[in-house]
């Protein structure tokens, strides 16, 4: 395996693919704080050449994280269709984009099933941003819970009802307004403040009684730990998903409280007690930089293992995924360059993988960045055929206290691009006369509609 360069009269020496790969990634502030980032453009060119020429078998026989001492990279392993696998081996980083960008959607999904996470992962770190829509584009990913998402023409969205005191009304009038603008056909799904079994348990019994009440064809969830959301279901909250944070190593997801034992039980929970139809009943969160901010990404570069992330996420089924990509804030990703880029890399290594991917598109008031920047990344997203967004009023949440965006948003973006929400929603708003043959009518952003 060649870990050496000479690029414009000067010699470059990668001393393994852990070093590689954290310089061969475009610039990230996370990657600058943990002191392994490319020390300049020269540096970050050589290296993405010397990985252009690695072949898929090198990634897979030297991993970033052994098997023997991770069980992320255990499940990423045990996760790949090893007859596809032996059909690419032998082909180089650069050799897989090519094919990535040139294959058709069915033959794109099936060298997706070959791939372990750093292979996606390398893929993304020798892709330009249109190459990332081009092939995240061809990805069609459905699931089902309730409902279907994640079929061309149609762009999903959460309804984050969010409340700094939990207060139900608070949350109901949100959800309201968000139904009004044909917002939360992919979840009705909350963060709480509060997080015991007690208050779980009220906010999936308020969040199913607006469901049942208006027959709204959605699912719901609560964002709380993955622990308390067991105890809650077991004391019978009707909760059609279960949530989770997830990190890309063991560690990280030690940190979160959680390890894979732990989310098998869950698994069985919510399959066995659930109060979905559908068979995919997970929805998980992640995001570039968590493994370095708990202490936790063992030397590894934050867009790989983010792409971790996905690996683990696939073999529950989930419903749901999405990268919180602007939210942990500037040491991470630094300004709006960084965040539109990482919300791209995030999307596609999510999809290639076979993965319901979402964005929350998103940033903190302490970011270089403005609510101009995540339109242009909401915009460059749902071209690239992402599965849903996070709505909240006004795209500025009042409980997590970050910017997304907005019920407003997120319709404007279907009406540009001429898409729906999911099927059954839009038939749902069409009846309600929210929509007409697919459009807003005058009807929409009026949340009386509902008291």
């Amino acid at each position: 395996m060649k870990l050496t360069v000479s690029l414009l009269g000067e010699s470059y020496l990668f001393h393994d693919l852990k070093e590689l790969f954290a310089k061969a990634n475009e610039e990230k502030s996370g990657d600058q704080l943990a002191g392994i980032a490319a020390s300049d453009d020269r540096e970050r060119m050589a290296a993405k050449l010397v990985l252009a020429d690695l072949t898929l078998a090198d990634i897979r026989s030297h991993p970033l994280l052994p098997p023997e001492t991770d069980e992320v990279s255990r499940v990423i392993e045990e996760g790949v269709d090893e007859a596809v696998y032996e059909t690419i081996r032998s082909w180089t980083v650069g050799e897989l984009r090519e094919q990535l960008l040139a294959a058709s959607d069915t033959e794109l999904r099936r060298i997706g099933r070959g791939l372990n996470s750093e292979m996606a992962a390398a893929a993304a770190k020798l892709m330009s941003n249109l190459d990332l829509i081009q092939a995240a584009a061809k990805c069609e990913v459905i699931t089902r819970c309730n409902t279907t998402l994640g079929e061309r023409g149609r762009l999903g969205s959460r309804a984050q009802p969010n409340h700094p005191t939990d207060d139900p009304l608070g949350m109901k009038a949100s959800i309201y307004e968000a139904l009004s603008y044909g917002i939360g056909d992919a979840v009705i799904g909350i963060n709480p403040v509060i997080d015991t079994t007690d208050n779980i348990l009220r906010l999936l019994h308020e969040t199913k009684e607006v469901i049942h009440r208006w027959s709204i064809p959605t699912q719901n969830s609560v964002l709380a730990h993955v622990t308390t959301q067991m105890r809650a279901i077991s004391k019978g909250a009707p909760a059609d998903l279960i949530f989770q944070s997830l990190a890309g190593t063991q560690s990280g997801n030690d940190s979160f409280g959680i390890n894979l034992r732990l989310l098998q039980e869950a698994d069985q929970l919510i399959r066995e007690s659930g109060t979905a139809s559908g068979e995919n009943r997970w929805y998980f969160e992640t995001g570039q930089g968590s493994e370095l901010s708990a202490g936790g990404h063992h030397g590894v570069d934050q867009l790989t293992l983010e792409s971790r992330c996905y690996g683990l996420a696939k073999v529950f089924k989930p419903f749901l995924v999405n990268t919180v990509v602007g939210f942990i804030g500037p040491e991470y990703l630094y300004d709006s360059k960084q965040v539109i880029r990482a919300g791209l890399e995030d999307h596609f290594m999510g999809k290639i993988q076979g993965i319901p991917m979402g964005v929350d598109v998103c940033y903190t008031n302490h970011m270089k960045a403005d609510q101009n920047d995540m339109d242009n990344l909401a915009v460059l997203l749902a071209a690239a055929g992402v599965n849903f967004f996070i709505g909240v009023p006004m795209a500025d949440d009042c409980m997590l206290n970050y910017q997304s965006t907005s019920f407003h948003d997120i319709a404007t973006v279907r009406e540009l691009l001429r898409l729906q929400p999911g099927a059954e929603f839009s038939a749902w708003a069409e009846q309600m006369g929210i929509l007409k043959n697919g459009r807003l009518t005058a009807l929409a952003g009026d949340p009386t509609l509902f008291i």
